[in-house]
């Protein structure tokens, strides 16, 4: 337990003291994200937060890890870098979304087949089980490239993707310690103690952004652990903490940027738009449009995300498909909440516009009747 609170704490302390020589540094080379008209920020901001989140990781991670139960942890580092270059070089230099996705795919690659991370069942999901090993490549390559895009994605306000991914990182690494796979409790809590330290620039008014680099490693991190909860539940394995629906759960404690994600691409393929194109669809830019500061949406969004995880551990003797549904459902109704009040905003703004039109129309026409 001791090696947990030292990797949180050793990675905390290396991205507050590490973030201000960052920010010195983009501001002497003019390394800044530029705002335009699809973007919310005002100021030259500097994209350079990854660089601190994935340096105090793998620093603290290396310091305090252990290798018992691991693996061959090796793949996973070797993925991470990939991916941290190619979100490193996306911030300085725009690429296209091919060298992105393939970059993406081939981290992911090597990590499934070098530390045999997958997901190997479908937990009894329509009556299925067992699933062929090929299918558990696909399901699995499927959902790393989602979830990491998923945090690419969400990271749109001040705060949300590092405080998001805090709380999964948390939930994630006090389960993994619960059944005494310290290792991965480890790296859940290292991610974590980074991401806090984030927050202490990132938070609104943010001095700086994660970045590509930040977003797609911590999207990796956290998709790596949702499958090793995942298969830490499998029907063929025993612990004291094993939970019969453990996918619906983990889509719970990732509720935010899977449903938002899944959201914003319905809505771009239903107005015939790439789901890849940008746009201002997102939870985040809902709950702004209804009034909501970014440090308001952030919180709100916070307390969200814990609440699915209560409730998804509440329920966790369900079915996996009930609890799905029961996830599902209770997504849409908070998404379509902050659409409902802006709405009606708009109703009462036409309302009351009407109503000024109307008088001025009466007072015309009195005006005409006094005058003849």
């Amino acid at each position: 337990m001791h090696n947990i609170i030292l990797t949180f704490l050793t990675s905390l302390l290396i991205v507050i003291f590490g973030i201000p020589s960052i920010i010195t540094v983009a501001k002497v080379k003019g390394l800044y994200d530029k705002p335009d008209k699809r973007k919310l920020h005002t100021d030259k901001i500097s994209r350079l937060g990854g660089v601190a989140i994935i340096a105090s990781f793998a620093i603290s991670s290396c310091i305090w890890g252990i290798s018992d139960g691991m693996g061959k942890i090796q793949y996973l580092q070797a993925a991470l870098i990939i991916l941290f270059f190619l979100g490193l070089k996306d911030d300085i230099i725009m690429l296209s979304p091919v060298k992105k996705l393939a970059s993406q795919l081939f981290a992911t690659a090597l990590t499934i087949v070098g530390e045999d991370i997958r997901i190997t069942s479908f937990y009894g999901i329509f009556g299925i089980y067992d699933i062929p090993i090929w299918a558990s490549y696909a399901l699995t390559l499927f959902t790393i490239v989602v979830i990491t895009n998923a945090f690419n994605l969400i990271d749109g306000v001040d705060g949300l993707a590092g405080g998001l991914g805090f709380i999964i990182s948390v939930t994630f690494g006090l389960w993994f310690s619960f059944i005494d796979q310290i290792g991965w409790s480890i790296l859940a809590f290292t991610l974590a103690g980074a991401l806090l330290g984030f927050l202490v620039f990132n938070f609104n008014p943010a001095k700086i952004f994660m970045g590509d680099a930040g977003s797609l490693t911590t999207g990796f991190l956290i998709s790596v652990f949702a499958i090793r909860f995942i298969e830490f539940n499998n029907p063929t394995t025993q612990n004291s903490y094993k939970l019969l629906s453990a996918p619906a759960i983990a889509v719970a404690i990732l509720i935010i940027p899977l449903y938002d994600t899944l959201r914003v691409f319905i809505i771009r393929l239903m107005h015939k738009r790439s789901p890849f194109s940008a746009d201002k669809n997102h939870i985040h830019h809902s709950l702004l449009r209804i009034g909501l500061g970014h440090k308001e949406v952030s919180l709100v969004l916070y307390l969200v995300n814990i609440l699915f995880v209560l409730v998804a551990f509440m329920l966790k003797d369900s079915k996996t498909l009930t609890m799905l549904l029961i996830i599902s459902s209770l997504a849409f109704v908070f998404s379509q909440i902050p659409v409902y009040i802006f709405s009606h905003k708009i109703a009462d703004i036409e309302a009351d516009e009407g109503f000024h039109i109307t008088k001025e129309i009466e007072e015309q026409i009195k005006s005409k009747d006094l005058k003849n």
